[in-house]
């Protein structure tokens, strides 16, 4: 994926990031100078690095890569970054009274982690409070977390199955999606102007249904007829899909009206910010 430098701001304090192997990577040096009263960041982070080679057994180093990135002088330098969870681990070792919201949140989340393997329903009033906290509908949020609900069913008898690799999970998906909608998932993301986003946090309920359709026959016929592997789960996947696209394309001919849309959550100005992180 082509890298594009973009900025998050903490508190006043500008971070680099930048895609890089389909993944955000922030700027160690930005973070640091957001988080410490350091006067040379870049000092700092060296010293770290020091430190924590004496002290611990994962090394600093280790856990990033050089990107580049643009500078305040509008040029473009070779920078250490580190996705997420990496930034996450290095902000626990920053000791310094700035930090320690951010490893309070982290001690939340964990909490929060257990809890939710210990009672699964945690999980579920999570997600649906997150969702509400964005501005989505109780209905559409119902059919969001019903959809979660089938996709976990589907997911679950693939991993039964034999099938094991993320790769192909994605080939089955799009299998799937080809034949309900006529579009792989990343062709829909593009029709509706989306890059990281999920997709289906961005179809309408038309779309979710015929989505929850697809993935629910699939089970259904993978079930009924025990495949087995990926080449009969595959084969699975395209049937099941074309039992959703079948009754969408009935649906379209009745109404004259196609289920696709272009039309995603982010066309709405008011939930730009809220979904950007803004």
């Amino acid at each position: 994926m082509e890298e594009t430098t973009k900025i998050a701001v903490f508190k006043g304090k500008e971070i680099r990031k930048t895609i890089h192997d389909n993944d955000w990577y922030f700027s160690i040096v930005d973070i640091i100078e957001a988080l410490t009263d350091s006067d040379n960041p870049r000092n700092y982070w060296s010293m770290m690095k020091a430190r924590e080679n004496k002290q611990s057994e994962v090394q600093l180093s280790t856990l990033c890569v050089q990107l580049k990135l643009t500078s305040s002088d509008g040029k473009s330098y070779k920078t250490d970054c580190v996705n997420t969870e990496a930034a996450f681990r290095i902000i626990q070792s920053i000791p310094s009274p700035k930090a320690e919201p951010f490893k309070r949140w982290l001690a939340r989340v964990g909490y929060e982690r257990v809890q939710e393997i210990e009672d699964p329903e945690l999980a579920t009033k999570r997600t649906k409070a997150l969702y509400k906290a964005k501005g989505y509908s109780e209905d559409w949020i119902e059919k969001r977390m019903r959809g979660i609900a089938v996709r976990e069913e589907l997911t679950d008898e693939w991993d039964k199955r034999g099938v094991k690799e993320d790769a192909e999970y994605a080939i089955l998906t799009a299998e799937i999606s080809k034949a309900t909608f006529g579009l792989t998932p990343s062709q829909y993301k593009r029709l509706k102007g989306l890059k990281r986003e999920n997709l289906r946090d961005h179809m309408n309920d038309l779309e979710q249904i015929f989505s929850m359709l697809g993935e629910a026959a699939t089970t259904e016929i993978t079930r009924n007829r025990d495949a087995k592997g990926f080449v009969e789960n595959k084969q699975a996947a395209a049937e099941g899909g074309g039992i959703a696209g079948d009754a969408r394309k009935a649906l379209e001919t009745k109404t004259r009206k196609r289920v696709v849309s272009k039309q995603n959550y982010l066309n709405q100005p008011q939930n730009k910010k809220l979904l950007k992180g803004e």
